[in-house]
Formats: structure tokens, C-alpha cells, sequence
């Protein structure tokens, strides 16, 4: 019996897999890590482990086996058991039994099972088609740790030859002072025109405002005072009588509710799906709103509702 791939196959969809009389094979999942030595990367996988404590079935392994190689539960049972007979009869004659891209046992002298796992498979299906591999370290260059240590080192100097070719800048300092002379004049001219036309400015605005101080405005025939009333909600607890596509239908239900002495129906804001909602009413107090709500669906609206929301 191919034991081993079908423990194998499980390992992929399950945590653990019992191998009835036996023990049972644990996957934990491990994160990716990088050795320190040899700078070798590892992906992210589902570390193997086994406990020979966990010996009773879950029938997950035997069910499996049925259904390969459609054979009945109890025949399957019966396969697992006569392999674990082997499996034992191999390991106290010292003979290790390897299970492939699983492990290895042996027994120790203490007569104690050793497990040794299988690094070939990758257990975790969404690290498929990733591999280990290394990669050299980078080494960084302090570019700037560098140029400081040759600043302090090698200080420039200028040789009389190099401060020689600069002679030209003297007259070129002189023209720059001689510009920034007639430059000033020129700007402390144009801050005179400026205060000048700035002063005349407010002049005028003063004569413009006295104008308009002096003007009397007559309005003939007067409109007379609007007074609105605005229905403002009393609460965010709504007593939910019906939604409409149609606003008129809407405006018709608040007129039969108000013939029925709901006074203080009304429409309130459109919903998120487009349907004009009409209420009993609105109510601050959730107790109050859920008494109103009893009452409705008791002698007007069995399916009345209470809609919870800020409008």
C-alpha cells in the first residue's frame, strides 16, 4: 500500500494526519528566513513534525484511502492496521523505514520512535514554485564617511598661477558696484512715484465713500415678510410606513396616514436605493419609536418598520 503518498497528500490540505495505532504527522507554518552563514534564503513553508502520542483515528486517513482506491471504509481500516504492524516489526528489527518527501524513523534504545523530516517537498501550497537560494551580501560604500576623511587629509589650496586667472574679477566688481549705484537712484525715483500715486489713490476713495454716505435709497412698494416653516426632524428613530419609487404615490400615503390621525407623517430623505420613504413619524427616544412601531403594526401596518439613521 503506497501509505506514504497518501499521507502525503493530505499534508497539503491538512495540519494533521493520523496514522491510526501509530502516531500522527503535524505541519506548523514557518516564515521565511535567511541563514546568518551561508546567506542561503528560505521560502515560507509548513514545518514537518510527528507525535507518537497521537495514535487515535480520526478516520480522515482511512476515508481517504476508501475513496482511491474504492474499497470500503472498514477494508481500509484493515490496510492501515496491518501496515502499522510492518512498520513496528521493521523498527524494533533496527531497520530504519523511510516514508518519501515525508521523514525517516528509527527506534532508539530507549525503544522510542525518532523522526527525522524530509526537506524535499514544500508542504505550503502558496510558496508553489519557490526555491531556496543564496545570494552574496551587498556591500555599501559610506560615500560620504569618505569624502570627509579626504577633506580632512587633502585641504584645497590655490597656487599663485590659479590666482592669477582671477584677476579679471576686479573689474568686473567694480562695473557691479558702479550698476548698483545707478540702480538705487533709480529705484528710490520710482518708491517717490509710487507713495504719489498710492496717496491720490485714497484721496479718491475717500471722496467715493463720502458720496455713498450722502445717497438715500427709496424702495417703492415693499415685498412683504416671509415667514417659512420648516419641518425638522425630531430624532433619528423612524417609524417606516412604506418606500416609493414614485414621489407622487409617496404624497398620497402621507395624506391617507394623515386621514387616519398620524399627524405627524411625513416624507423623509431618499434611501440608498432611490425609494421615497414615508414615516409615522421620528423620535429621539428608541423606546418611545419601538412602542409607536408595536402599535402601528397592531391596528394599521403589519409590516411596518424602524429605520435607525441620522436624516
Amino acid at each position: 500500500m503506497q501509505l506514504d503518498q497518501y499521507i502525503s497528500d493530505l499534508l497539503y490540505r491538512y495540519e494533521c494526519v493520523i496514522v491510526p495505532g501509530f502516531g500522527a504527522f503535524l505541519t506548523q507554518y514557518q516564515s521565511a528566513i535567511i541563514h546568518e552563514s551561508t546567506k542561503a534564503f528560505y521560502p515560507p513553508k509548513k514545518k514537518l513534525s510527528f507525535n507518537a502520542q497521537l495514535t487515535d483515528t480520526d478516520g480522515l486517513l482511512a476515508n481517504y484511502i476508501a475513496k482511491k482506491e474504492m474499497i470500503p471504509h472498514e477494508d481500509a481500516n484493515t490496510k492501515i492496521a496491518s501496515y502499522v504492524r510492518f512498520l513496528f516489526d521493521s523498527l524494533h528489527k533496527g531497520t530504519a523505514v523511510e516514508f518519501k518527501n515525508i521523514g525517516s524513523f528509527k527506534m532508539s534504545e530507549e525503544n522510542t520512535l525518532q523522526f527525522e523530516p524530509s526537506y524535499h517537498l514544500n508542504y505550503l501550497t502558496s510558496s508553489f514554485g519557490l526555491s531556496s537560494f543564496t545570494s552574496p551580501q551587498i556591500a555599501r560604500e559610506v560615500y560620504k564617511e569618505e569624502v570627509e576623511a579626504l577633506e580632512e587629509k587633502a585641504p584645497i589650496a590655490f597656487t599663485p598661477e590659479r590666482r592669477a586667472s582671477y584677476g579679471w574679477m576686479k573689474y568686473a566688481a567694480i562695473a557691479i558696484v558702479g550698476l548698483g549705484m545707478a540702480g538705487f537712484g533709480g529705484f528710490k525715483y520710482l518708491k517717490n512715484v509710487e507713495a504719489h500715486n498710492y496717496a491720490a489713490e485714497q484721496e479718491a476713495k475717500t471722496q467715493v465713500d463720502e458720496k455713498i454716505q450722502e445717497a438715500t435709497f427709496v424702495i417703492e412698494n415693499p415685498l412683504p415678510a416671509i415667514t417659512l416653516d420648516l419641518i425638522q426632524p425630531k430624532g433619528k428613530y423612524h417609524v417606516v410606513a412604506g418606500a416609493f419609487r414614485v414621489k407622487e404615490n409617496a404624497e398620497k400615503r402621507i395624506q391617507q396616514l394623515q386621514d387616519k390621525g398620524y399627524d405627524k407623517a411625513r416624507l423623509v430623505s431618499v434611501n440608498k436605493f432611490g425609494l421615497h420613504q414615508v414615516v409615522y413619524g421620528s423620535y429621539a427616544n428608541p423606546q418611545e419609536a419601538l412602542a409607536i412601531l408595536r402599535n402601528v403594526r397592531k391596528e394599521d401596518n403589519k409590516t411596518a418598520w424602524l429605520d435607525v439613521r441620522e436624516l
